[in-house]
């Protein structure tokens, strides 16, 4: 079977890896990004037109895939007279690669299937290296029929591959992630902090800590950076902020709230503003260790 043509929209770290991955595996790719470089560097290897409106790429592909930064950047893209929805083939299937706030999702899912178009929410696990080689992890989520069509592709990008129930499950599954990860690298980069502003030696509290429970991936990239001064995660505090705010949005949706994302909101928004937007979160170390009352 001849393989479907793939739209790609967002040719970041991650989206541009991912597409380099799909045009390695024999795709078609029909991209558009506001970066002129990351446009030249798909088209340089070959099978890949470029377009500069939604409308125009979602006609001539069979699949959509978005890779973009937030919700907002994701309905400019998906509506008005240029948008996706407005070129969109019936019978093809959108996939929101993205963090987006569930709420969203189910909108644009909704109005997607008034014109017989699918939608699969599949936010990612893992590094740009890993989109690269098509070993991501996959949070989808959507119509299980939707979902089995689009599987083997889903599978040329990811090592993992699951599959979390309703249309949103996706993104609420990835926001509870990242409020979970960026909660424990603030409160393990306070910890180092602590220990620095107290006397004690770092390496020393790494060593009995990680021979403890506590130990983790997360342990590891925070001592990368408040021991060795190594930035080693790949994921910026701004987007951690914007996932936070995000979660907070989705749990007051909820009819619920969550004192303990407040608080980790509240220190990545004091970071950004101390300057650390586009460092990797452990860097709030930094802003930790300057902290007065």
């Amino acid at each position: 079977m001849s393989k479907p043509t793939i739209g790609f929209i967002g040719l970041g770290l991650m989206g541009g890896n991912m597409v380099e991955n799909l045009q390695k595996r024999g795709y078609h790719v029909n991209v558009m990004d506001l970066n002129q470089a990351a446009v030249d560097a798909v088209l340089a290897r070959g099978n890949a037109t470029q377009f500069s409106s939604g409308k125009e790429l979602a006609a001539a592909s069979d699949v959509v895939e978005l890779c973009l930064t937030t919700s907002e950047v994701v309905e400019k893209v998906i509506y008005g007279d240029t948008g996706v929805l407005a070129g969109i083939k019936e019978g093809a299937t959108l996939i929101d690669f993205g963090t987006s706030i569930p709420a969203s999702t189910r909108k644009i899912g909704a109005d997607l299937a008034a014109k017989n178009v699918g939608m699969i929410d599949a936010p990612l696990g893992r590094t740009p290296a890993h989109a690269k080689d098509g070993l991501l992890n996959i949070m989808a989520a959507g119509d299980l029929d939707t979902f089995n069509a689009v599987k083997p592709l889903l599978e040329e990008q990811g090592e993992n591959v699951f599959h979390l129930g309703a249309l949103g499950a996706g993104h609420t599954t990835k926001l509870i992630n990242n409020f979970m990860g960026m909660t424990t690298v603030a409160t393990m980069s306070q910890a180092f902090a602590v220990a620095k502003l107290a006397g004690v030696d770092g390496q020393q509290l790494f060593d009995i800590m990680s021979a403890g429970p506590s130990n983790s991936p997360f342990m590891q990239f925070c001592k990368f950076y408040a021991v060795d001064g190594e930035e080693k995660l790949g994921f910026s505090v701004a987007n951690a902020n914007k996932d936070l705010g995000y979660f907070l949005e989705m749990v007051k949706d909820l009819g619920t709230e969550s004192l303990i994302a407040q608080g980790t909101s509240t220190n990545l928004q004091a970071a950004v503003d101390a300057g650390l937007a586009q460092n990797d979160v452990p860097v709030i170390f930094d802003y930790f260790t300057k902290l007065t009352k």
